[in-house]
């Protein structure tokens, strides 16, 4: 047994392995109901195989969303100690280590093969929490944006209800907006904010209530019955086991899916709803983004209308060479295929 718990391996070594730790500060913190986060940490990782041709990927996790921690995944990582077999990587506890195993499965690499996807997809616009949002709104209509996300949760419930008046008059006719509280409320507040949103063109709400709170499975169940706004699982589906047992729950919602998080996630991706899944950015650098769009762009072949991608969040980072593809209504696959990830590893050096 290795000093990261995985049984050791004798299979033949398929590639020498590398991995680079990051630190990259946002170009504006972003604020959430689970504080300001200033900084996106992570690893990058790099596998060369005896032919010489090199593959890139990323761990990002965000472990209040139940995911490892950056430092439980360099422990992993240097336990491989600079070579790594196809079955050492398939041991990796896929619920223990969900990024680590996404930056190193096919999907999770930046030049997978690809496959059949859809020609191009829409984009979501972030907005940032309070009044602030009110800053943005017209320079992103004036792009062309007309699906918005603004986080909620981050003040004073009463507040924001309020300022929720001054958000709708702001968007261009014909926009909606998705409100995600990042799980901030408690049930008395969830009501009222869905009471309140049935008069405005509300898409969604995300994460009403905390993945972790007491009762919440059978709180949003009820919650998504009695209200018509529909509401979004986001934390409560970080892993691949959860999104199989709401699933089986009979989820009526939306599903929102950060690929970056959930491991194998072809496999889970295969059982959900196409008109009920957002596919959504965990603010990692441009290397993982392309991984996380690609298996977006694979899952809409031939979907009418699919659901407004969350990727709507760069510029994002002060070191502007480790953004996606700039934020824009719409996104194409050669948008982000373009990208060497040669030259993000380069910079971490």
């Amino acid at each position: 047994m290795c000093c990261c718990g995985l049984p050791r391996c004798d299979a033949a070594v398929n590639y020498a392995f590398a991995y680079r730790r990051y630190s990259l500060p946002f170009r504006t913190p972003v604020r959430t109901a689970h504080g300001l986060w200033t900084r996106r940490e992570g690893l990058l990782v790099r596998l060369e195989s005896e032919d010489g041709g090199a593959r890139f990927g990323e761990c990002a996790p965000i472990p209040w969303f139940g995911t490892e921690t950056v430092d439980e995944a360099e422990v992993v990582c240097a336990a491989f100690d600079g070579r790594v077999s196809d079955e050492r990587i398939a041991e990796i506890d896929e619920k223990k280590y969900p990024c680590l195993r996404f930056a190193l499965g096919k999907r999770g690499i930046a030049n997978a093969e690809p496959k059949p996807c859809a020609p191009y997809l829409p984009v979501a616009a972030l907005l940032p929490a309070g009044r602030a949002a009110l800053d943005k709104i017209p320079a992103l209509a004036e792009m062309g944006f007309r699906t918005f996300k603004w986080k909620v949760g981050a003040a004073d419930a009463a507040d924001e209800m309020v300022l929720l008046d001054d958000v709708c008059a702001a968007l261009p006719a014909g926009a909606r907006l998705r409100l995600d509280a990042n799980g901030a409320w408690n049930r008395r507040i969830a009501e009222r904010w869905l009471s309140r949103c049935a008069e405005y063109p509300v898409e969604f709400i995300e994460q009403p209530v905390a993945a972790d709170a007491a009762g919440a499975e059978d709180l949003l169940l009820g919650l998504a019955g009695d209200y018509p706004v529909p509401l979004a699982l986001d934390e409560s589906v970080a892993g691949s086991g959860d999104v199989a047992r709401w699933l089986e729950s009979g989820w009526p919602g939306i599903f929102v899916i950060k690929p970056a998080l959930l491991g194998d996630v072809e496999r889970v991706a295969g059982r959900l709803p196409k008109d009920r899944v957002v596919f959504s950015s965990a603010l990692e650098t441009g290397l993982g983004a392309a991984a996380a769009l690609r298996v977006a762009f694979e899952f809409f072949p031939g979907t009418e209308k699919p659901r407004a991608l969350g990727f709507g969040v760069w510029p994002l980072f002060e070191d502007a060479r480790f953004d996606g593809p700039r934020a824009a209504p719409f996104v194409r696959r050669e948008d982000f295929e373009q990208s060497n990830p040669e030259i993000l590893w380069n910079a971490l050096n």
